[in-house]
C-alpha cells in the first residue's frame, strides 16, 4: 500500500506567515516598485522566443536586432543583459526615475520569471526561504491577499 502525500504545504496553513490575527489562508504582496526582484548579483531574467517577440515589437526593433542588442548567452539559455549600478546589476529595461520609484520599461511584455514573482517554486519552498525572499523585498507580506490556488498556479507557470 503505497501512503498519499499530504498536499498542504505551509503557505496552507491559517496564517502562515505570522503577521495577521485574521486567520487568513494565502500570501500578500503588492509590488511597491523598489526594484529590488530586478537588480542585485548577476542573474539571468530568462524568456521564451514568444516573449522575445513581444518584446522586440515593444521596444520597436527587429527580433534580431533585439537578440543583440537586449540579451546574451548564458549556460542556462538566453537571457536579459544586465547593466552594472550603485545597486548591483541592473535588469537592462530598469529605469530609475527621480522619485526613487524603479518601472519596468517593457512592463506589458516582460517575461513570465517577471511576472510571477515573488511566486517563484524556490521562494516557496519553505517559510524560511519566503522570509529570506521578503527582506529584499518590501512588498512581501503587504497589500493584496493572494489564495493558496493562486499561489499555487503562478509558482507552476515557471522553474525557478
Amino acid at each position: 500500500m503505497s501512503k498519499v502525500k499530504n498536499s498542504n504545504e505551509w503557505f496552507d496553513e491559517l496564517d502562515p506567515t505570522g503577521l495577521t490575527e485574521t486567520g487568513e489562508k494565502g500570501l500578500r504582496f503588492e509590488c511597491t516598485q523598489c526594484g529590488n526582484c530586478c537588480t542585485g548579483p548577476t542573474g539571468f531574467v530568462l524568456f521564451t522566443d514568444k516573449e522575445a517577440k513581444a518584446m522586440a515589437k515593444d521596444v520597436g526593433i527587429p527580433l534580431d536586432e533585439f537578440m543583440t542588442q537586449y540579451t546574451r548567452d548564458t549556460i542556462v539559455g538566453r537571457s536579459l543583459k544586465e547593466t552594472k549600478t550603485s545597486f548591483g546589476y541592473d535588469c537592462v529595461f530598469l529605469d530609475r526615475d527621480e522619485r526613487g520609484k524603479a518601472l519596468c520599461t517593457i512592463y506589458k511584455t516582460r517575461p513570465e520569471q517577471c511576472r510571477t514573482w515573488p511566486f517563484w517554486k524556490s521562494n516557496l519552498e519553505s517559510l524560511d526561504e519566503w522570509e529570506y525572499a521578503a527582506e529584499g523585498c518590501p512588498g512581501m507580506n503587504t497589500g493584496t491577499l493572494y489564495s493558496t490556488k493562486h499561489i499555487r498556479i503562478t509558482r507552476d507557470r515557471v522553474e525557478i
